[in-house]
């Protein structure tokens, strides 16, 4: 599985991608505007609130899984066609573009990729921007839903116990329990091992080399056939662990509903510390 596209790549030919631009963190409503006043020639803005989740729920989590018929309705309106090829990115490395490029792959897409280190190497490259709304014409593609696999709450409870490894890719912080600044309980799935996405990216924003990243994994007791999953506060950067992941070939489900789900559930335990349990 193709996960990244290098800014050279795109560079030498822009206008082969449907370029759909994710900027959003947690706490900052601002990508929209961030998007209006510079992005990528060409690029669409992606709603990562609207258009890339359902309404958040105690039941579900804060960033439930699209329906199928949402997200094709609008990746149509992001001019996604059937066979296009999508790069996707924010505004540096990919921790938001992450989720766009993990629904659509699970939609059905094929050939979505990540620009590996986004807007920051992008301009850093010499890369021009373009302000302004971006209105591409409709797009027509198809999809299907159900080609990545997805854990529920219950699959998560009983991987570690079934021999899986279940990743906690928050900070190492909210994982131990030291702060939790938006979901109703500190702390982390009993025996879930803390491996905090940001680690799998260098100081340029783009993801670490694949010999580095499969010793990390190897190190969290990952390797190729490891059964494993991953959950974040709700979904979103958990999907950016699994594309690291997928880049050395280790495949792994996402739990969209993550500790945003588990830590509203008074019956479910919290683990605190450094250690999966």
């Amino acid at each position: 599985m193709t996960v990244l596209t290098p800014v050279a790549d795109l560079l030498a030919d822009p206008a082969a991608a449907v370029l759909l631009d994710v900027r959003w963190a947690l706490g900052d409503p601002h990508g929209r505007q961030q998007h209006l006043e510079g992005h990528l020639p060409g690029a669409v803005y992606v709603d990562l609130e609207t258009e890339l989740a359902a309404p958040g729920s105690v039941a579900e989590g804060r960033h439930p899984l699209p329906s199928v018929q949402s997200l094709q309705a609008a990746a149509r309106r992001w001019g996604v066609s059937n066979g296009s090829r999508v790069v996707v990115h924010d505004a540096g490395p990919g921790l938001a573009a992450a989720r766009a490029w993990w629904l659509l792959r699970w939609g059905g897409l094929a050939d979505v990729t990540i620009l590996d280190g986004g807007l920051a190497a992008w301009t850093a490259a010499g890369g021009p921007v373009e302000a302004g709304e971006v209105v591409p014409a409709p797009g027509d593609v198809t999809l299907t839903g159900g080609c990545l696999p997805v854990l529920s709450i219950e699959d998560a409870a009983a991987l570690t116990g079934g021999g899986g490894v279940l990743l906690d890719a928050r900070a190492a912080e909210r994982y131990s329990g030291q702060v939790e600044p938006v979901d109703p309980r500190a702390g982390h799935v009993p025996g879930a091992v803390s491996a905090p996405t940001t680690g799998n990216v260098g100081p340029d924003g783009r993801l670490l080399p694949v010999a580095v990243l499969a010793e990390r994994f190897a190190q969290l007791g990952v390797r190729p056939g490891t059964t494993v999953g991953v959950y974040c506060g709700s979904g979103v950067t958990a999907a950016h662990e699994v594309a690291a992941l997928a880049e050395v070939g280790i495949d792994a489900a996402l739990w969209p509903g993550s500790w945003s789900q588990w830590s509203a559930d008074p019956g479910r335990p919290a683990a605190t510390g450094p250690d999966p349990r």
